[in-house]
């Protein structure tokens, strides 16, 4: 699915505001998540704040206490189990129990500003694939992260991590 442009305008609005706060460097990345959309659909897209280009287009999981296809429930509280919206800005990876991960620090207190502490990260999944859509209606859920395919989930982590900006969306 295509990216809303008025979710774009919103995630460029609030990337823009976290590094006039000083809160972000000059990220090179900018990732935007469409939680409104159903998790059968693609609806993470990372662009290049530089060349303008999108270079990522994929699936994400939301949180198991998010929804089932839809994720509608959200929160900044441990053990919850669901997705946190807002900005976040990427840090460092390491390899925990879902293999390569990338830490995420949430920038908007009392909405995601808990992301560290509870272990919300990007990584790989084996239920983040089309073939686990076609087998269940929906994909897998994590425990709050957003959860990409194993194929890709290397790659775009190392694309994005180091300062690149993560904006999580939901109209509701």
């Amino acid at each position: 699915g295509t990216l809303d442009n008025d979710v774009l305008e919103l995630a460029l609005g609030a990337a823009s505001c976290a590094v006039r706060s000083g809160a972000a460097g000059n990220p090179r990345t900018l990732t935007v998540i469409d939680y409104s959309r159903p998790s059968t659909q693609e609806r993470l897209w990372v662009l290049d704040l530089t060349t303008h280009e999108l270079l990522y287009e994929e699936l994400v999981a939301h949180g198991q206490g998010s929804g089932g296809v839809t994720a509608n429930m959200f929160s900044n509280q441990a053990e919850t189990h669901q997705t946190s919206l807002g900005l976040f800005k990427t840090d460092s990876t390491y390899v925990g129990k879902n293999g390569y991960s990338l830490r995420l620090d949430g920038l908007d207190r009392g909405l995601n500003d808990r992301a560290r502490e509870r272990a919300i990260v990007m990584h790989g999944a084996p239920y983040v694939s089309e073939a686990y859509v076609k087998a269940n209606g929906r994909l897998g859920r994590s425990w709050g992260c957003p959860a990409v395919r194993n194929e890709v989930a290397k790659e775009l982590i190392d694309r994005v991590k180091g300062g690149g900006l993560v904006f999580a969306y939901h109209s509701g």
